[in-house]
């Protein structure tokens, strides 16, 4: 941007396409950013370049292949020090899928341990791309950046498309306003669009007027129209948040095409979490900070449920749990009134009689001994992994219940390890250990195939023989009486003393598999009596303990969010 001179010495900021807050403070992309900059070429000739910049972390694939589904060609961005990594493999499938031209560039050439010969090999080995059509450059000095955009004048053909016919438009991604609704931002194919004009939206039949079309370059600029291969935004007082579905076909309302685009195929939330506002004259608010959710991430999908210890609420689900917690994160600083977030899960299922079922909450797992075989969802693991770490990646997998299917060795010091590993087993921590025994080498792309046999046990909390069924977790029965055990460890730390005693225990079905305790507060009611006979100091203590075990059978325990999160940490 820079370069064409899009965005002055002035405007420039470190992560300038990354909005949110929580992209700049975790320094990853979450959200794909469009931005039109205007290029002239080496030979003279002026272009005009619809760019978006994706996210590279392999838990944000769908935003990259919704991304892909409105371009032409896609840059593949290769870390000259850390090479080919998985989600560089997956990327580039999904690229192929579109039928895209693939342009490598391999970045960060400036670093002490960038070695750009050893990442051209691996180009060619482990993904099958000509290296040595490969551009160094370094994004941070400026090296290669002329090299870059030749190449994609030279390599990516021009967009397609007739203005005459009638207008054929993809929503690639869309957000709320609170002044205008629903912002689309769409890719044109064939058609254009005015201000003024009536438009439907083909899935839902809605017919609107534009109020507003704009492009980024890189801030919002407003035009008039776009036309044939132009990205931009458009504004029509949409304040249905369903009516803008990402994937949608937009065309004239007078004048409607007969063949709707392709769109995407719908994604199935994996891992669902139950969201419960602190104060309950909350609950509508949370309800529409939802709806707006669901607008930006169609990943995301909620209803509604009550709990017994909490009541009404939110069950919430997500399509990886590295969602899930920047999600948590945004509400905790972002969405109006506390709320407690309920125990993550994955999708879990069993057969009753031959049947199957599917479960997004503990609560609809049936008891033991009501049923024949559960079942857990699966995905097959690709992890990118020096050799010298091979062996904690091994390890690692295997404890968590994963299934070896391939190791393959790239012959430049790396291997590829294909696991299949439960969902429920790398939810959380899995990520975060295999950087850890890597430091930092080892990448991971994963993708869902179903769901397999699994022996399977609910495992529920109690507080004061009250169950919590906000905090139950599906579990592999091996492991239940350890993580039950940690759970009941963990709370009893966080739990503040109350005038009477705690007790947590942690149950499957009815049998109590650990148990902690709070101690109750206590008071010194014998330090007024300084003498006399001892039935009076006795009197007292009973007294006192008459009241605690009363106030322990009508009290309320207050449970700190804290205690909810500790639960996803064991």
């Amino acid at each position: 941007m820079e370069y064409t001179g899009a965005l002055s010495e002035r405007e420039k900021t470190d992560q300038f396409l990354d909005k949110m807050d929580l992209e700049r403070e975790r320094g990853i992309t979450i959200k794909a950013s469009p931005v039109r900059l205007k290029y002239r070429s080496a030979a003279g000739d002026d272009y005009i370049l619809n760019l978006i910049d994706t996210p590279g972390h392999v838990d944000f694939t769908y935003e990259v292949s919704r991304s892909l589904a409105a371009c032409e060609g896609a840059i593949l961005v290769v870390d000259a020090a850390q090479g080919v990594e998985a989600q560089t493999v997956a990327n580039v499938y999904l690229a192929l899928d579109n039928d895209l031209q693939v342009l490598p560039v391999i970045n960060k050439i400036d670093l002490p341990s960038a070695d750009p010969e050893r990442v051209r090999q691996e180009l060619e080995d482990v993904i099958g791309l000509d290296g040595s059509q490969a551009i160094l450059a370094s994004a941070k000095h400026g090296i290669g950046t002329e090299a870059v955009l030749e190449g994609i004048v030279a390599n990516f053909p021009p967009p397609g498309g007739e203005r005459e016919k009638p207008l054929r438009g993809l929503i690639f991604d869309s957000w709320f306003d609170p002044y205008h609704g629903a912002v689309i931002l769409l890719r044109i194919f064939e058609g254009s669009v005015r201000t003024g004009d009536s438009i439907r939206l083909m899935s839902t039949g809605g017919v609107f007027e534009v109020s507003r079309l704009g492009i980024f370059a890189p801030g919002p600029v407003e035009v008039e129209s776009l036309g044939p291969g132009e990205v931009g935004f458009l504004m029509a007082a949409i304040k249905d948040l369903h009516e803008a579905r990402m994937g949608d076909t937009v065309t004239l309302h007078r004048r409607p095409t007969q063949e709707p685009l392709t769109g995407f195929p719908p994604l199935k939330p994996m891992v669902f979490s139950g969201l419960y506002p602190a104060d309950s004259g909350q609950y509508q608010a949370l309800r529409t900070a939802l709806e707006k959710l669901s607008l930006n991430d169609s990943s995301f999908t909620f209803e509604a449920e009550a709990s017994q210890a909490l009541g009404f609420a939110f069950a919430a689900g997500f399509w990886v749990c590295c969602t899930w917690t920047l999600c948590a994160s945004g509400w905790s600083g972002s969405s109006p009134g506390a709320h407690h977030h309920g125990a993550h899960r994955g999708l879990s299922g069993h057969h009753p009689r031959g049947g199957g079922a599917g479960h997004r909450q503990s609560g609809g797992f049936p008891r033991r001994g009501r049923h024949r075989d559960d079942r857990g969802t699966v995905h097959p693991g690709h992890i990118h992994v020096p050799r010298d770490y091979l062996g904690g990646v091994l390890k690692l997998c295997e404890e968590k219940r994963g299934i070896q299917q391939e190791v393959r060795y790239s012959g430049l010091n790396r291997a590829m390890v294909t696991y299949e590993l439960p969902l429920n087993e790398i939810m959380y921590d899995f990520y975060d250990r295999l950087k850890s025994l890597s430091r930092g080498y080892a990448s991971m792309d994963y993708e869902m195939v179903g769901m397999r046999p699994a022996k399977l046990a609910k495992l529920d909390v109690r507080i004061n023989g009250d169950m919590v069924d906000a905090m139950s977790l599906i579990v592999h029965r091996d492991k239940a009486y350890v993580r039950g055990r940690d759970m009941v460890q963990r709370m009893r730390e966080l739990i503040p003393r109350q005038l009477f005693e705690v007790v947590i225990q942690a149950a499957i079905g009815g049998r109590i598999i650990a148990r902690e305790s709070v101690k109750a507060l206590r008071k010194n009611v014998t330090a007024k009596c300084y003498g006399g006979d001892i039935t009076r100091k006795r009197k007292l203590l009973e007294k006192q303990k008459e009241g605690k075990k009363r106030m322990k059978s009508v009290g309320r325990v207050e449970i700190p969010q804290e205690a909810f999160l500790a639960v996803l940490k064991v």
